[in-house]
């Protein structure tokens, strides 16, 4: 397996997302008191236990006595970086020692050949809209790192090509919308009882007329006004059918946050305050708000992005990471974005390469 190290400086993940700085860099520690650091992050990440002086003096490349291991553990502690949970504990790592192991110490490898192949099955969107791809790579994601996955898509505002309605049945039809780059969306509405099969075919008609070459809420705004001035010109049925359309546009959010995989994140929680906690932290991503900042956080670097614990306020005291990725079309326009959401001993070498590739892949057949 390939590896390669992020490293300061330089790098999408050389600052914090919050552009503050950090306890201490990397190039203020020595080669001792980086090693600790680093044994100390993948022994909690693996155990979700403290690690003491003992454990690590079978993993040092150099042979260091216990004690001499303690006051290097006690001088990281100083730095900002270890704590102690209790008095004759071993020690755990700080958000800011989480921090300063992504971005100096972590060693990242590639994902596998099978992985790869399960993500790009996923992010496929033949025969499936944009929304249904979305939903299977956040599942998807959720799976393969065993966290909770997440996607913000904003709604598209690309230019149209096609549209049509398919009868459902009695009071429902299908709204089908094809935007110029090949993107497919599906809408149900509810259509007048006993309206004939005309009367879809004729708003088809009356809507691909008007809206090819214009998005959305261009589309919008002249078919309404096209409406009151023409409508004498349009059965009434068709008109009412054009207009349940129009509506499913009109209340479309600006962005779509689809969450997935939620219980995963709660596997390691015990405590009643820890719950409450990432309950709290889930209730404000589903306002979108809170997650809207963090996307435009991560556009501003390209590639992945890691938020751990205090680098935001979200998730500050719910002792929970994201690492998340902005995806983008042929253009290079940001699209949304895609990532997951885990405990702060994440496996941030595995997960990171996850989250990398599927954005990429995602925007490769959305873009």
């Amino acid at each position: 397996m390939a590896i390669h190290r992020l490293g300061l400086p330089g790098g999408a993940l050389a600052e914090g997302p919050t552009g503050q700085r950090q306890a201490a860099s990397v190039a203020e520690l020595n080669e001792r008191a980086r090693e600790v650091l680093r044994h100390v992050v993948e022994g909690y990440v693996e155990t979700g236990e403290p690690v003491g002086s003992r454990a690590l003096t079978r993993k040092l490349t150099e042979t260091l006595s216990p004690a001499t291991i303690r006051n290097i553990m006690a001088d990281l502690q100083d730095a900002g970086l270890l704590y102690a949970p209790h008095t004759s504990a071993g020690r755990l790592p700080t958000d800011a020692g989480f921090r300063l192991f992504v971005n100096g110490l972590l060693e990242v490898g590639n994902i596998s050949e099978e992985e790869r192949e399960s993500i790009e099955a996923r992010c496929a969107t033949a025969g499936r809209s944009v929304t249904e791809a979305l939903e299977q790579a956040t599942t998807m994601l959720s799976g393969l790192s065993r966290c909770a996955g997440l996607v913000m898509a904003p709604k598209t505002e690309q230019p149209l090509k096609h549209i049509e309605f398919v009868n459902l049945g009695p009071g429902r039809a299908l709204v089908v919308t094809v935007t110029q780059s090949g993107h497919v969306e599906n809408r149900v509405i509810d259509t007048p009882l006993g309206m004939p099969p005309s009367a879809l075919t004729e708003a088809s008609n009356y809507l691909n007329a008007r809206l090819s070459g214009r998005t959305f809420d261009e589309a919008r705004r002249l078919i309404l006004e096209d409406l009151k001035l023409k409508r004498a010109e349009l059965n009434d049925l068709t008109a009412r059918v054009i207009e349940s359309g129009l509506a499913t546009w009109a209340g479309e959010p600006g962005s779509a946050l689809i969450v997935r995989g939620q219980a995963r994140l709660l596997e390691d929680i015990t405590a009643i305050e820890d719950l409450e906690r990432v309950r709290l932290l889930f209730d404000a991503l589903e306002r979108g708000e809170s997650f809207a900042r963090l996307l435009e956080l991560a556009n501003v670097a390209s590639g992945v992005q890691i938020f751990i614990g205090a680098d935001n306020p979200l998730f500050a005291n719910t002792g929970c990471s994201m690492v998340v990725a902005p995806f983008r079309d042929s253009q290079e326009r940001i699209l949304g974005a895609i990532g997951v959401i885990g405990p702060t001993r994440l496996n941030y070498a595995r997960i990171i390469p996850l989250v990398d590739y599927t954005a990429r892949a995602i925007g490769r057949v959305v873009g």
